[in-house]
């Protein structure tokens, strides 16, 4: 029999290598769990023998039980090879990390090598991976009739499979153990999720400037992860501007920030936050931007940089993203980044103390800002210029004729709903520094000229310019 050392067998010319044995040990269980050493083979694997007593084989167990931990109980047994007497310990464990001597070691091809902390602390967490997971783990208080037997009916159909029992559903699934619902399947399915995790919810707000110092809406959403993703999807449409186009003969809205990348972010949020953490999902919808906020930074020793560049996933709850796909709210390789991307080159992403952000730009704050940029920087001498001028740089054209002549705070907010349809009352009053009372007195006041009129309701709508 020729040996030659691997990942799993070691060779020793002999028991005054004990000490070297036992780390070989160690390396070969941190690293594949199970293995092989010989005492009395070179490492070049020729056979020389070794002198083998019954105390001999006592020593080598000796050392192994005094210096390793978590114990093994290896089987030593004294073998004839080439006719030569030889140990051989034939060993197993899953209890990593090993030790030998208080140090972890693993092995590399042949060779052993001590662990780094940093090392250490992915084996750990490797060990425990399947045990930290939350969405394969038993719901302990819920009943199969706190099971929505509707929400599982539609969900079967959407993936394409037939519905008899709510158990036998859960069951085919892979959604319960011992008979209990695991918790993927009451967060998706039960009838109130929240009786169970009062983090199954979805926090939104609106402000009124870049910053939280003002609040114009705020709302609460509880229930099972498929609604909270269209409420959250719902609510950022509410909430930002619609422009519009044509195709044929069809109006189609089309939203400052793209639908589709906005959506994915979402389904990530829910697909991927960490459960263990109390708190929800949330939007904030501010001037410039859309944040989307997830509890539980990224997984698995992802950075920011890799998602973008590399376009690799880690699911801290892959029960939860293999029900998602079966529906087909995300794809089964992990290409959310890269579609958010594609639609909204701008997108950033960040990490801020325990959550994963999502931030879109709104498109209508920086071209509203852009019209008036001269007016911020100049004061009211750059107010009057642009007013007085707007006539010579035609915004006017087609619209002062039949009209009676507009007050400059009339043309000013005229100016700002020409370049954003979509702009509110809010921005109006930020940009043109103007009072919710100013503004609301002269839009009426060109409502009743036939100059705007509005398209649709206060949230969601647009102006339009008449055109005389």
């Amino acid at each position: 029999m020729k040996f030659i050392e691997s990942e799993t067998l070691e060779l020793k010319k002999s028991t005054s290598e004990i000490k070297e044995a036992v780390i070989s040990i160690v390396s070969i269980l941190n690293k594949n769990q199970h293995g092989e050493l010989f005492f009395g083979i070179k490492n070049n694997g020729v056979v020389i023998g070794q002198n083998v007593a019954e105390k001999t084989i006592r020593d080598v167990s000796k050392s192994i039980a005094d210096n390793i931990e978590p114990k093994i109980y290896p089987h030593i047994s004294h073998i004839k090879t080439d006719r030569k007497s030889c140990i051989k310990v034939r060993f197993k464990g899953n209890d990593i990390p090993y030790f030998a001597y208080g140090r972890a070691y693993i092995r590399v091809a042949d060779e052993d090598r001590q662990l780094s902390a940093k090392e250490l602390e992915k084996l750990i967490l490797r060990k425990n991976k399947d045990k930290l997971r939350w969405d394969t783990d038993l719901c302990k208080e819920a009943k199969f009739t706190d099971i929505s037997a509707k929400k599982v009916k539609s969900f079967l159909k959407g993936s394409g499979l037939k519905y008899d029992t709510v158990n036998n559903a859960l069951e085919k699934l892979r959604l319960m153990s011992d008979g209990k619902p695991l918790n993927t399947a009451v967060i998706l399915f039960a009838k109130k999720p929240h009786a169970f995790f009062p983090n199954a919810r979805l926090r939104c707000a609106v402000f009124g400037t870049i910053d939280t110092s003002f609040t114009i809406d705020m709302q609460d959403f509880e229930g099972d992860i498929f609604y909270l993703i269209e409420k959250a999807e719902g609510y950022i449409l509410k909430n930002i501007h619609i422009g519009m186009k044509l195709e044929g003969l069809r109006r189609v809205d089309v939203p400052e920030i793209d639908k589709a990348a906005f959506r994915e972010a979402i389904i990530n949020a829910f697909c991927h936050r960490d459960y263990r953490e109390f708190d929800s999902v949330n939007i904030a919808v501010f001037k410039d931007r859309v944040e989307i906020r997830s509890p539980g930074l990224l997984y698995g020793g992802l950075t920011i940089e890799t998602i973008r560049t590399k376009m690799v996933s880690e699911r801290r709850n892959e029960l939860i993203a293999e029900m998602l796909h079966r529906v087909h709210f995300i794809e089964k390789w992990g290409r959310g980044i890269k579609l958010i991307l594609s639609k909204e080159p701008d997108t950033k992403f960040s990490e801020v103390g325990t959550k994963f952000i999502t931030t879109f730009i709104r498109k209508s704050y920086y071209e509203s800002k852009k019209v008036v940029e001269g007016v911020e920087k100049g004061g009211e001498r750059s107010e009057k210029r642009l007013v007085d001028g707007l006539a010579e740089k035609g915004v006017e054209k087609g619209v002062e004729k039949g009209v009676e002549k507009l007050s400059a705070n009339e043309n000013l907010i005229y100016t700002l709903i020409k370049n954003n349809p979509y702009i509110s009352k809010i921005e109006m009053m930020s940009h043109g520094k103007l009072t919710k009372k100013t503004v609301e007195y002269n839009l009426e006041k060109l409502k009743k000229k036939g100059v705007l009129k509005r398209v649709g309701p206060d949230k969601g709508g647009y102006w339009e310019v008449v055109k005389k």
